[in-house]
């Protein structure tokens, strides 16, 4: 009998945990419509591959939404609950146009009962067969996307387009009439929300050129100026600014915003008619964001400190603030109910996801395989040449170094670790390694300062404080500094390489997926999103500060490389495009240099299951080979 045709629970019996971590179903915050709130979309990998999910919760009923190859996660319901829009790119580009299709239109190939928690699956053809999945916005040509807001009345969409040719532009949308376009700019921009009545549209904008902080503009729908909020200007640093949502209520002008006007993210409310702002000053230590509950009386507080985040009610007019039971680790996302619960995604490093409620109950709750836990997460605080560095490490339970250790960098670079569950570190921890995630000068959560040390010395201001935990990690007698590997994706995949060739004596292998490898030809091939970033970062384009560039490239030290190096690279990847890394890899060929390459269908990272395990067992295969365990 052949693998594929034993019974399911003998092949789930047989799978080692670290590979049930991957398979076992997942399922996103459900997001509800505000004037349907029994209509729901939910994005799961209940088929295998990571796609959009309709839940109707009147009556328990749930419909797969889309069905395309490479999977599909960025779909929007609208507010009557009536049509969901979906984001059709190619092959995980990025580039495309948004579709749309009613809530209660059968899932792809027909089968109407196909479901993530129910069980279910869908089977047929393409999410595009048929008219049913027309575009939603006949006349826009393919872009990236830059934000979509639509309206209550079910006919009215605010969409944001990013293009190498147009820059930034902002259309308005309504049924039967072709788009107006009421904003462009050659600097990035997008949609941030559309009032509860559709007569104002709140965007985010860098027209000054710093890609790291948005000003704020209100437009009506024929591009007119109601408002504008700047906190870039008049101070001796630039301060960003963030669209968190307008009250829902109709005639309401308060729109909430995120500032940083105090080192920090924190929420405050400003009533775009009059002026008038808010200043809410929380005193929660640590990052703060906000969402109004459904009535507009009071907010929802997000609050993120320290790798680990929590819930908060926060009254308008009381100005009362009440702690919102959650268990500690960390909150992904949450939301208020009409009924005064609030839904949220938890996890720590130990027990996987779920998708709670403050009445107690599991809102979704997948049938089938069910992922192990893993063990908690340390914290490390390591005095560095910027301040004190955050890391959290997880080793095999029982285990005593020195041991084996990955250093796993996360991406961003405008991101950070939490106490939060996630199957690649658990898979180095399930085969004897240390894991320390490192959570350096350029992360976020740990104040405005911190964050925006990330300039001009990009890559090297970062692995300045990895480097310190590495010498933290290795005299406290946790890892064996002949057995370190330096892996990441993304940003972190970019500081690998980097680390492997300004401190080949430190690393003894690297492996990098998705990494920036070459910085100039990343630049010239990448969206235009990410060419603005780099811009701030950096402080110009390779030809205005080519030193810049050249000191920050893996490129550049690519000969001084010593350890064995495995890559991983999408193929339609626009945020960091192929042709960079092939750049890299002829270079490593060269000179006969240990390394492995991984191409792959997709883009920035994939979301089919199957592709992902495929990855991950390289890797491990890869680290066991060269540290000969």
């Amino acid at each position: 009998m052949t693998e594929s045709n034993r019974p399911i629970e003998q092949q789930q019996a047989a799978m080692p945990d670290w590979e049930k971590r991957f398979r076992a179903p997942r399922v996103s915050l459900p997001d509800w419509a505000e004037d349907a709130p029994h209509r729901s979309l939910f994005v799961s990998n209940a088929t295998g591959t990571y796609e959009l999910y309709a839940w109707d919760r009147a009556t328990g009923e749930q419909r797969q939404v889309t069905q395309r190859a490479n999977g599909t996660t960025d779909g929007v319901l609208s507010p009557d609950g009536e049509w969901i829009w979906w984001f059709d790119d190619k092959d995980g580009d990025e580039f495309g146009i948004w579709r749309r299709r009613p809530f209660t239109a059968a899932a792809p190939g027909g089968d109407a009962s196909g479901g993530a928690a129910s069980g279910g699956h869908a089977s047929g053809g393409a999410a595009s067969d048929g008219d049913i999945d027309d575009p939603a916005v006949p006349g826009l040509e393919p872009s990236y996307p830059a934000g979509l807001a639509i309206g209550r009345d079910g006919r009215t969409a605010v969409v944001g387009r990013s293009t190498d040719d147009d820059g930034s532009t902002i259309h308005v949308a309504r049924i039967g009439e072709a788009p107006v376009e009421i904003y462009r700019h050659r600097e990035s921009a997008g949609v941030g929300d559309l009032s509860h009545d559709g007569s104002l549209i709140a965007i985010e904008h860098t027209e000054h050129g710093d890609a790291m902080h948005s000003t704020l503009r209100v437009l009506r729908p024929d591009g007119s100026t109601v408002a504008e909020l700047d906190d870039t200007k008049g101070g001796t640093v630039e301060l960003g600014l963030e669209v968190l949502g307008f009250a829902p209520v109709d005639g309401d002008t308060r729109l909430l915003i995120g500032h940083q006007r105090r080192g920090r993210w924190e929420p405050l409310v400003w009533d775009v008619a009059t002026g008038e702002e808010t200043d809410l000053d929380l005193s929660l230590p640590g990052d703060v964001a906000a969402e109004w509950y459904p009535d507009g009386s009071a907010l929802l507080i997000a609050h993120s400190f320290e790798a680990r985040s929590d819930l908060w009610r926060f009254d308008l007019d009381s100005r009362e603030l009440v702690k919102v039971p959650t268990p500690p680790g960390t909150v992904s996302g949450a939301t208020a109910r009409p009924d005064g619960s609030v839904e949220y995604l938890w996890s720590s490093a130990a027990e996987p996801s779920t998708v709670r409620s403050t009445t107690g109950e599991i809102v979704l709750d997948p049938p089938g395989l069910k992922s192990p836990g893993s063990v908690p997460v340390e914290d490390v605080w390591v005095e560095g040449p910027g301040g004190r560095i955050h890391a959290l490490v997880q080793k095999p339970a029982g285990a005593s170094g020195p041991l084996p250790t990955v250093f796993d960098i996360h991406g961003g670079p405008t991101w950070h670790d939490s106490d939060s569950f996630a199957a690649g570190p658990a898979a180095w921890v399930d085969h004897g390694y240390a894991v320390v995630r490192v959570n350096y000068r350029g992360s976020t959560g740990y104040g405005r300062e911190w964050t925006d040390a990330l300039r001009h010395r990009v890559g090297l201001i970062e692995l300045e404080d990895i480097a310190a935990v590495r010498e933290w990690a290795v005299t406290s007698g946790l890892a064996d500094p002949d057995r370190l590997i330096l892996t990441g994706g993304s940003w972190g995949g970019y500081l690998t390489l980097l680390g492997l060739g300004t401190q080949p004596d430190a690393w003894t292998l690297g492996i990098a997926a998705v990494p920036v490898a070459d910085y100039v030809t990343a630049y010239h091939d990448e969206m235009e999103a990410l060419k603005a970033m780099d811009r701030t970062l950096l402080g110009g384009t390779p030809e205005e500060v080519p030193e810049r560039f050249e000191a920050s490239s893996p490129l550049t030290y690519v000969d001084a490389v010593k350890a064995p190096v495995y890559i991983s690279a999408g193929v339609n990847d626009p945020r960091c495009p192929i042709r960079q890394i092939d750049n890299y890899v002829d270079r490593l060929a060269a000179r006969e240099a240990v390394h492995e390459v991984y191409r792959y269908d997709a883009g920035h990272g994939s979301l089919v299951v199957d592709e992902r395990i495929k990855q991950v067992r390289l890797e491990l295969d890869f680290a066991q080979r060269h540290l000969d365990l």
